[in-house]
């Protein structure tokens, strides 16, 4: 194709055409499984942030220290089991499907702010949502019998609300993003006319 001036130029293909599926890395049989794998991960994390978060508003509004230690107990339950493996699974997978595919990671605006926030929300859970977990478990097991003082709590309370509530804010994003796919390409990835010497003026 030439342009006005006379300089031969290569095409731009759109996201959703042939060279884009024919630019990607993985092929079908490995691409699909890996997809299902994301998918699963992401939504089993979406979905134990909503738990976490349940467990902790109804230790913060009850009455019942009973029911407290419970609600305590099982969120360092699935803290320890679910929270390493599934936001490392959801992170990981993303990676390998946008270094495995033409989207890439960083070649458009809304996958690279969605490597980012995705990191965030990892680093949140497995850190800061972890450690307030186990304070919560400890000052569950430091009083097994009896009422529980607000002074006893501290802001253990709080703190388990806040951190699942922002992991969760993030991941909402997330799929936002994915949905909605806003913001184009990154001009420095926008593919650009190349000049053949000699090719016109």
């Amino acid at each position: 194709m030439r342009s006005p001036t006379g300089a031969v130029v290569t095409p731009r293909i759109a996201p959703g055409g042939k060279r884009r599926s024919a630019d990607r890395r993985l092929p079908p049989r490995a691409r699909k499984p890996l997809v299902v794998l994301h998918l699963v991960a992401s939504v089993s994390w979406l979905a134990l942030m909503l738990c976490l978060l349940t467990l902790a508003v109804t230790a913060l509004t009850t009455g019942d220290a009973d029911r407290l230690r419970t609600s305590y107990r099982a969120m360092g339950l699935l803290g320890d089991a679910l929270v390493l493996p599934l936001s490392l699974l959801t992170f990981l997978s993303g990676v390998v499907l946008g270094l495995g595919t033409s989207w890439g990671l960083f070649r458009y605006y809304w996958v690279s702010t969605k490597f980012w926030l995705t990191l965030g929300a990892m680093a949140a859970s497995v850190f800061a949502l972890t450690a307030r977990l186990h304070d919560a478990v400890r000052v569950a097991d430091a009083h097994p019998t009896g009422p529980i003082t607000a002074a006893d709590l501290g802001f253990v309370r709080y703190n388990t609300v806040i951190v699942p509530a922002v992991a969760l804010a993030l991941y909402l994003v997330n799929v936002i993003l994915s949905v909605y796919k806003p913001w184009g390409r990154r001009r420095w990835g926008t593919a650009r006319p190349h000049r053949i010497p000699g090719a016109g003026s």
